[in-house]
């Protein structure tokens, strides 16, 4: 059977069998040179978000140059295992769709904590325990999916990005002893955001969807007159290699980094639902709860097959489904081709040591929006939530105030157990638990059927609303009968009724 560039049989007749199914849009094959260029595309669009969570972990566990280029070899390894598993399906593995997946920034904060505290085994070893936690999970998460409604995730996912801005900042800071960031490295942190901001208003197309790794690249050329940056681990170490596995040891297991990582599994999987539908939607493919059960397989598989390769829980990322939706290229094999792209790229340690020789201050520049990227979407989250008479804004509210406060008070926590200190650090789980249980209280129990102005709260006015006026505020109260506001000048008054 002959395929047309949109997926549909030119060869059919009257006399086709009417069992043979239809072919699907993501079963697509072009030529193999576009499968190179189109594949590319999608590795450059991720693959600073890919490697950044390996820098921040590796940072806070204080690892030098030729350790991080291991991290970041890792991750890019496992995110091409985990991407063919995803496209290409294997048994019950993956949904056969164009999605990339990577590693996630959604535990980076939490583990960042463990960490500095820990090391890089026990980071491991919760990873490994919540993937398989989440593997368990995949089955009947269709029935779980519904406490986590946009309003618990988008609250959640603002949560994370907020708490890794502090990660930015320090890294512009680098390792300053009174924490006050050079003249030199403000200024550098600062050219390379600028730099980013002029290639995504100025640069056209795909140019422009690589801001952050060209911001990378600029920002770094620009340090090196200055002898800001660093190249001389480069050589070190192997150029070529098979993964490195359990290059820092066996995985350990601590069973609070394993509580955390296993509550913040539930938002990746939530986040990695979300994601197969919108792909679905894009690309014109039906999209089922058995799909669904196996691409969130193939998600968790990155957490699972991570720890062997010193990797740390993938999810898929929405800038490549951004991607998909604008080139319109909606073949699997496209993004199957990048994943054999990236496991190339992970078998070379020495490329991770380039990336990890970019001086601190630039990826500082660059982490203030690639962080800032992920609050703003936890806030676009939000916005498809109805805030209108009931206590969602409470909720959101609520969550967040308590995913703040160990960034506002770094010692809030202290008093409490070790145990639970640890578990609550991040704030990511403090944020879950808050947003998880209110959202059962106030929108499940009862149908989330609410009184008549169930709070202040609710009734507050919004920028897209006006405030208002006494006479809709003593008609509310049953003062006087209601007003109707009138209709723009020169239109007669409608029936009310």
């Amino acid at each position: 059977m002959r395929l047309r560039k949109n997926g549909t049989d030119t060869s059919a007749s009257a006399t086709t069998d009417a069992t043979t199914p239809e072919p699907r849009p993501e079963d697509e094959r072009l030529p193999t040179r576009l499968l190179l260029v189109y594949g590319l595309q999608h590795i450059l669009t991720m693959y600073a978000g890919a490697v950044a969570p390996a820098l921040v972990i590796g940072a806070a566990a204080g690892l030098d140059a030729t350790d991080l280029g291991v991290l970041v070899s890792g991750a890019l390894l496992v995110a091409g295992i985990a991407t063919v598993l995803q496209t290409l399906g294997v048994w019950r593995v993956g949904a056969q769709m164009p999605i990339v997946i990577g590693a996630s920034f959604i535990p980076v904060s939490a583990m960042t904590a463990v960490a500095a505290d820990q090391g890089i085994p026990v980071v491991l070893g919760a990873s490994l325990v919540g993937g398989v936690f989440a593997l368990l999970l995949t089955p009947f998460f269709g029935q779980l999916i519904r406490f986590f409604p946009p309003v618990v995730t988008g609250s959640l996912i603002t949560v994370i990005g907020l708490s890794l801005m502090p990660v930015a900042a320090g890294w512009v800071v680098d390792g300053a002893a009174d924490q006050v960031p050079a003249l030199g490295d403000l200024a550098l942190a600062g050219t390379t955001l600028a730099l980013v901001l002029l290639f995504s208003r100025a640069l056209p197309g795909m140019f422009s969807r690589i801001s952050i790794l060209l911001g990378l690249v600029a920002g770094t050329l620009v340090a090196i007159p200055f002898g800001k940056a660093d190249f001389s681990q480069v050589g070190e170490g192997a150029i070529v290699s098979l993964g490195s596995p359990f290059h820092f040891g066996m995985p350990q297991f601590e069973w609070a980094p394993i509580v955390t990582m296993c509550v913040i599994m539930l938002v990746v999987l939530t986040e990695g639902a979300s994601h197969i539908i919108a792909v679905g939607e894009i690309v014109g493919s039906k999209v089922d709860s058995r799909r669904i059960a196996a691409g969130l397989r193939a998600d968790v598989s990155a957490s699972i097959i991570g720890p062997i390769f010193n990797s740390t829980p993938g999810s898929s990322f929405a800038q490549n489904i951004g991607l998909i939706a604008l080139t319109r290229v909606r073949s699997r094999f496209v993004v199957a081709t990048g994943a054999g792209m990236l496991i190339v790229l992970g078998l070379f340690p020495v490329l991770g040591r380039v990336v990890a020789a970019i001086p601190m201050p630039v990826l500082g520049g660059a982490g203030l929006v690639l962080f800032g990227t992920v609050a703003a979407s936890g806030i676009r989250t939000l916005g498809k939530v109805d805030f209108d008479d009931n206590l969602n804004l409470i909720l959101v509210a609520s969550s967040l105030g308590f995913g703040i406060i160990p960034l506002a008070v770094p010692t809030f926590y202290e008093g409490f157990p070790d145990w639970l200190a640890l578990i609550l650090h991040s704030g990511i789980v403090g944020a879950a638990v808050v947003a998880i249980v209110l959202n059962i209280c106030f929108n499940m129990i009862g149908g989330g059927r609410y009184a008549e102005g169930p709070s202040v709260f609710a009734a507050a006015p919004t920028l897209d609303k006006d405030y208002p006026d006494a006479a809709d505020a003593a008609a509310r109260s049953g003062s006087v009968p209601p007003q109707r506001a009138p209709g723009p000048v020169g239109e007669e008054a409608s029936d009310p009724r």
